[in-house]
């Protein structure tokens, strides 16, 4: 069993915010492959349904924590307990401030970057959960990206984040395969990121 989670903040307030870009890519993955109602449980909206694998059918739980951003690995916790997986059960789709627009970069393991949600996974379920890191550009200035992540995609936005939300929904099996090089190459030749400048494209080696 897969684990599919989003960091976001719930509820209407945030809903279209950079900051909920991994909700925004769950709720096109929920859509397109069939899964089932979205439910609570887990301090969470969870749905269940199953992808399509090389190898045969993987069973997929999508869990939109409704524990805020910061508190993403509290919510999936209770998961993975209840289900008796291992974190490496657990993949977390999340924007990432460090990666060029469009970009899109699958980790395991590693430190959070300063990233709280990370952070809190970290604390509750180590550092081997895989991530899909979903780039939003960084505003310039570090006192600029609280108010840059909790505002909403811009319609220039639009234009390279709907077709990546649905190359990330179309890649999924190989995701689902741990197939994390192909899953990571299938999505850049779906959505190829648009082009961006030689100062983000030193953060998009980190």
């Amino acid at each position: 069993m897969l684990i599919l989670a989003g960091q976001g903040n719930p509820g209407p307030k945030y809903a279209g915010n950079r900051h909920n870009a991994g909700f925004l890519v769950l709720d096109r993955i929920h859509a397109d492959h069939g899964f089932g109602p979205w439910r609570s449980k887990f301090e969470s909206q969870i749905s269940e349904g199953t992808i399509n694998t090389a190898d045969g059918r993987v069973k997929v739980l999508l869990v939109k924590p409704e524990t805020f951003y910061n508190e993403t690995g509290r919510a999936l916790s209770k998961a993975v307990t209840f289900y008796k997986l291992d974190p490496e059960a657990v993949t977390v789709l999340h924007d990432e401030i460090d990666l060029a627009p469009g970009r899109t970069r699958v980790k395991r393991g590693g430190g959070h970057s300063g990233n709280n949600g990370v952070r809190s996974m970290i604390a509750h379920l180590g550092e081997n959960v895989r991530r899909v890191r979903i780039g939003i550009g960084h505003p310039g200035d570090k006192s600029q990206v609280m108010p840059y992540v909790l505002s909403d995609f811009s319609k220039a936005d639009r234009d390279w984040f709907e077709p990546l939300q649905k190359a990330i929904s179309d890649a999924l099996p190989y995701l689902a395969a741990d197939d994390d090089e192909r899953f990571q190459t299938e999505v850049m030749r779906l959505a190829p990121a648009p082009k961006h400048d030689p100062k983000q494209a030193k953060r998009d080696q980190s």
